[in-house]
């Protein structure tokens, strides 16, 4: 094996794997395989409300009696989760989607198979968390830099100066209290709103 399939198989055992499934042949051939994997597996059903705590992965039967919550799907610290499926049609591509799952196995389960699923989903759900974490980073840039905008205008209006001048009066606040341009700007729009509310009050 090469030095970067050796990195890969250190990574997956080890891992903490809940399997949401009924007692069956199914769910032990899955356990098995998981257990020479490595991995650290916890089998659970009932389906519970919410995720299990403190797993890396988790393996979910899905019907269209036991359709996970949509919540599993929006919870930054949910798991990589991949589909059990006996069958599939629109109410179970559904449930794929708003779980947000990571990969796919189709029963009857196998051993083959089951290796190639955990790695991608592994590697999905780091590559979902990675970009999300670049979106809220952009979102945040984006929201600093119209509240410093706002800022300007409000202490040009103020000070009777050109924005720019406000700017720079701005970046020199942030500079000497050693804190961004952005809470510098949050301190100016919030003051005005508590001069506003004070206005309205009198």
């Amino acid at each position: 094996m090469s030095r970067e399939g050796n990195r890969v198989a250190e990574m997956l055992r080890d891992l903490r794997v809940a399997v949401i499934h009924p007692p069956d042949q199914d769910r032990d051939a899955l356990v098995g395989q998981l257990r020479r994997i490595g991995c650290q597996v916890l089998p659970v059903w009932p389906l519970p409300d919410v995720p299990p705590r403190g797993m890396d992965l988790i393996f979910l039967s899905l019907d269209h009696r036991f359709q996970p919550m949509k919540s599993w799907a929006v919870d930054e610290d949910a798991p990589a989760v991949i589909a059990i499926l006996e069958y599939e049609n629109p109410v179970i591509l559904k449930a794929l989607v708003d779980t947000g799952v990571h990969g796919v196995l189709v029963k009857p389960l196998r051993p083959a198979g089951v290796l190639s699923t955990l790695t991608l989903g592994r590697w999905l759900h780091g590559y979902h968390r990675r970009l999300e974490a670049k979106v809220r980073k952009l979102e945040e840039t984006i929201k600093a830099q119209r509240d410093i905008s706002k800022a300007a205008r409000i202490l040009a209006e103020v000070k009777g100066v050109p924005e720019s001048d406000a700017f720079e009066t701005i970046r020199a606040q942030a500079t000497r209290r050693r804190i961004s341009m952005a809470d510098v700007a949050a301190s100016i729009i919030n003051a005005q709103d508590v001069l506003k509310d004070m206005s309205k009050d009198t």
